[in-house]
């Protein structure tokens, strides 16, 4: 419920309100199962989020104070009206939400907190917190992309400079860390990080094609990850002692199966072709290459592609060409209920590839939808002739019936 409010609201407070709703429910997904460690992560995990939660109404606050509003719609029209001398309240507001939201999409140096309390987590549960990163991502493209976009006036692309560069740096720390990473769920939980950083790139770089091929590689990363930490979790299953470590151990009782389903994942988070990733990353550098840091995007994306083949190639050779192959196996096979749900991942992910031009005709609709903050207020502001507005107008008393003899009914008032 948290998540489907907080994608379809058009109200920063109402996104407020779901952001808490998924909050609360994400605390104790968070130490489900208890241990020490889930305990100590959970307890971080808490703090931090109170914490941005609190800069999250203040910067409402300060937004509000500054237009009188909190609706999306007519803060896209508001907030170009605002002259700089009185916007600067108004853009303390932005920025602090940009510390909200980044802190929310794991955004370098906010994004800390990540690998530690997805790592700790139970697989299936880091598994759909996947999708939680990409709420921040989303708040971020609706605010800061479309309120404080280019037609912004003298708030216009306020974050411009901050996050293109932050974004790159995020892809760069992210494989960074999954090179060291000394598990598998913590490699996985870098490469999310990594993969927020993509995505960040495309809404950095504020353009419609950008805004497209974000939003086409936030699909493939949001199902590659949660694949990615379901298999974790399988393999650590049926390693032993050794559990999800990366250094030699017992041989897994399925290794055809679960290691196939490791090479599509690691393939399809590399970029190799034809699969998703491959598309998005080409999507994103085609929209890069007229931009001025066109350049340091195409290192970055093709860069990280290259070492998150090389921690994921590591991490496979470990637990299965460096195991006892002689010895028997750490732990049972896994019913088939239990690695579908990561076959069915990887599978959507397939089909992402398979039919790739309609689900691109449908990114590159919706982000042009976005670019378009006129046709946005028109369609939800009754005053603009929106859809609403037929039911929206003031009700008027119809003409007096001719005389009967007798006194018609009153006319029941309508609700606007």
């Amino acid at each position: 419920m948290g998540l489907n409010g907080a994608f379809v609201t058009g109200d920063l407070f109402n996104l407020f309100v779901f952001f808490e709703v998924l909050l609360i429910a994400s605390y104790v997904l968070m130490v489900h199962g208890l241990g020490r460690e889930r305990l100590r992560v959970g307890l971080h995990y808490v703090a931090l989020n109170l914490l941005a939660s609190a800069l999250f109404l203040v910067g409402i606050a300060l937004i509000y104070a500054g237009t009188g509003t909190l609706n999306l719609a007519d803060l896209a029209l508001r907030v170009p009206r605002v002259p700089a001398p009185e916007a600067a309240l108004l853009q303390a507001g932005a920025l602090l939400l940009l510390v909200v939201f980044g802190f929310k999409a794991a955004l370098v140096p906010l994004a800390m907190w990540l690998p530690a309390t997805y790592a700790a987590a139970s697989a299936p549960v880091a598994a759909l917190f996947a999708i939680m990163t990409k709420v921040g991502v989303y708040a971020l493209l609706r605010v800061h992309g479309v309120v404080f976009g280019a037609d912004a006036g003298a708030s216009a692309l306020l974050v411009q400079p901050l996050l293109l560069p932050l974004a790159l740096a995020t892809c760069v720390v992210g494989v960074l860390g999954a090179l060291a990473a000394a598990t598998l769920p913590r490699l996985v939980a870098w490469l999310t990080v990594a993969s927020v950083g993509s995505i960040l790139v495309a809404l950095g770089l504020f353009g419609t094609a950008a805004w497209s091929a974000g939003l086409y590689y936030l699909l493939h990363s949001t199902l590659v990850v949660a694949a990615l930490f379901l298999l974790a979790g399988l393999l650590a299953a049926q390693r032993g002692d050794t559990g999800d470590t990366l250094v030699p151990g017992p041989r897994v009782a399925q290794p055809a199966l679960l290691g196939g389903l490791l090479v599509l994942a690691a393939a399809s988070a590399t970029g190799l072709p034809p699969l998703p990733g491959f598309i998005g990353k080409l999507m994103l550098l085609q929209a890069a290459s007229a931009h001025g840091w066109a350049v340091g995007v195409w290192a970055v994306v093709l860069g990280v592609g290259l070492l998150t083949l090389v921690g994921l190639a590591r991490a496979g050779s470990i637990v299965f060409w460096a195991a006892r192959a002689d010895g028997p196996a750490g732990g049972p096979s896994a019913a088939w209920t239990a690695w579908t749900p990561a076959a069915l991942l990887l599978g959507a992910g397939v089909m992402l590839s398979v039919f790739a031009a309609p689900v691109q005709r449908y990114t590159a609709a919706a982000a042009a939808q976005l670019q378009d903050r006129t046709a946005y207020a028109r369609a939800v502001l009754p005053e603009l002739g929106g859809e609403r507005a037929q039911s929206a107008r003031p009700y008027r008393v119809p003409p007096a019936a001719p005389s009967t003899g007798h006194n018609p009914p009153p006319a029941r008032p309508v609700s606007p």
